[in-house]
């Protein structure tokens, strides 16, 4: 069994897997930890359990547009013959709606 300290928003957690699946845990960990840290800069400081659902949300919502737009499998067609201004544009309206939902999960979440 491999096992790897992963931090969370400056938690460490100590995780096992399986053995040679240590750098997979860690760049899916680094994932976690840059939406924990958006949302710590943003509402400040909460316990773990908010962090965990709050991240889960930010997630799940990604993944869900993700599935709603058929990306999964169509975002890797032909490199040939794209437009870099194009990509760029789209990556950056993908990042101003990611964003703008960010902000309305942290806005609708209200401490116990």
């Amino acid at each position: 069994m491999g096992r790897v300290t992963i931090t969370i928003d400056k938690r460490e957690y100590a995780i096992t897997c399986d053995d040679g699946q240590e750098g997979h845990i860690m760049e899916l960990s680094r994932i976690l930890d840059e939406k924990a840290k958006l949302l710590s800069s943003s509402v400040g400081m909460i316990n773990e359990n908010m962090m965990l659902a709050m991240v889960g949300l930010l997630l799940a919502d990604e993944l869900k547009d993700l599935k709603d737009k058929g990306v999964a499998g169509k975002q890797v067609v032909s490199v040939q013959n794209f437009d870099v201004k194009e990509v760029d544009a789209a990556m950056s309206r993908q990042m101003d709606e990611q964003t703008a939902k960010i902000n309305n999960v942290i806005k609708s979440i209200q401490p116990l």
